[in-house]
């Protein structure tokens, strides 16, 4: 790897927020059960059917560094509360160094906030798009502030992850409710958040046409057999057995890995069968785990399963990133990087099907869930791709728990 420069510039540099400390509490409406809502969502309805007048749009992201200054306290913010210090850090640290300190994740949001503007300008929709990110500026608190300075206060969020678990749903909640009670706007802001996505169309439709160009691609040779020699890999960030475990409302059975790995699975199946690859073998795997080895993390690990696939006389392998909704740095380096140097080693073709991005499936979307909430859409209009959707508007009681820390304040669900 070519050398760095870690050296920074204060007085160029320009001014960055803080990622909140920890919220004591969420706002709660007297005789209320949803911290922060909007009155529809209050009272804890499974589906929310009462239209709401939104006046804005929060486009919650993961953040991410746009330069080698960013990286370890970019990381701080990450892992902060463990008690990890910057050395370790800095071991972790070595995909982003590669890429000058760069993760594409800030980039890939601002043109997906433009595109969502488009869309709903398209549309003739006036809502305002603010974006804030957990984890790095801009951060939630900022953007809140910025909705509040513009007269905007009751917002619909759009977390930019689709799936049901700690990591990917209730931390978006928790680091909604650190935002209100950080701008100190807990009486004043409303916050909603659309239902997870992982089985709506417009997700669904750039994996699917992914799958049916890569297959295409492998077979236009006329060399392979689609149902003996190529299987098809969806991909997915691994989390602790025991999270996966939790993941989902606790009411419902969801089997091995709880609701987090059954979305994936129910998905990956309708991905198949809407590419007309049913004949093809496909299995869910992992990627992207981290920890110490004692701690179990769902697998297989994609890296293990690809090394597999020769001994099952497969010759090719098509990977989808599945988990995904833009090529952020666990795609570009654990997937393109490490995956695709895997195959090239057990002498495998391979393709890497794009993640959704800003296919306008996708950007219309997440624009169409928006609307189901200002219009109160009956739950038998909305579209789902799986038997399992639609998903809740309001996260049920004891939803998605955080197995090593426990509950904490949270918006746009039932507390705990």
């Amino acid at each position: 790897m070519a050398a760095v420069n870690l050296g920074s510039d204060a007085a160029s540099a320009p001014a960055r927020g803080r990622k909140p400390a920890p919220a004591a509490s969420a706002p709660c409406a007297l005789g209320a059960i949803v911290p922060g809502a909007t009155p529809a969502a209050q009272g804890g309805p499974a589906h929310v059917t009462e239209p709401v007048a939104y006046d804005a749009i929060l486009l919650a992201g993961f953040g991410g560094p746009e330069g080698q200054d960013d990286v370890i306290p970019f990381l701080r913010n990450v892992t902060s509360g463990r008690g990890i210090p910057d050395e370790r850090l800095e071991e972790v640290a070595h995909h982003y160094r590669h890429f000058g300190g760069t993760s594409p994740i800030n980039q890939q949001n601002r043109e997906l906030k433009a595109a969502l503007e488009a869309e709903l300008a398209n549309r003739g929709i006036d809502l305002p798009v603010y974006w804030g990110n957990r984890n790095w500026d801009p951060y939630l608190n900022d953007a809140l502030a910025e909705a509040k300075a513009a007269g905007h206060t009751k917002l619909i969020a759009i977390a930019t992850s689709a799936y049901s678990s700690y990591s990917s749903c209730r931390q978006y909640r928790e680091d909604f409710a650190d935002a209100l009670a950080d701008t100190g706007l807990g009486d004043e802001v409303q916050i909603d958040k659309v239902r997870q996505f992982f089985d709506h169309p417009g997700f669904v439709a750039p994996f699917v046409e992914g799958v049916r160009d890569g297959l295409a691609g492998l077979e236009a040779s006329g060399e392979l057999n689609r149902t003996t020699e190529i299987e098809v890999l969806f991909a997915t960030h691994s989390i602790p057995s025991t999270d996966a475990a939790k993941s989902g409302p606790a009411e419902r059975g969801f089997g091995e890995g709880g609701a987090y790995a059954a979305q994936h699975r129910a998905v990956a199946e309708v991905v198949m069968a809407k590419a007309g690859a049913a004949d093809v073998p496909w299995q869910l795997v992992y990627q992207s785990r981290s920890g110490p080895p004692s701690m179990p993390w769902l697998e297989p690990d994609i890296n293990d399963a690809i090394e597999e696939l020769p001994a099952a006389g497969r010759k090719a392998v098509v990977i989808v990133p599945l988990g995904f909704v833009s090529d952020h740095m666990e795609v570009l380096w654990d997937l393109d990087n490490e995956a695709l140097e895997t195959a090239e080693q057990q002498g495998l073709a391979a393709v890497r099907v794009p993640t959704p991005g800003t296919h306008p499936a996708y950007v219309a979307g997440l624009v169409d869930l928006v609307l189901e909430r200002v219009n109160g859409t009956p739950v038998a209009e909305r579209p789902a791709e799986t038997e399992l959707g639609p998903w809740y508007d309001v996260c049920r009681p004891g939803c998605c728990e955080n197995v090593r820390l426990g509950f904490r304040p949270a918006l746009a669900g039932i507390a705990p």
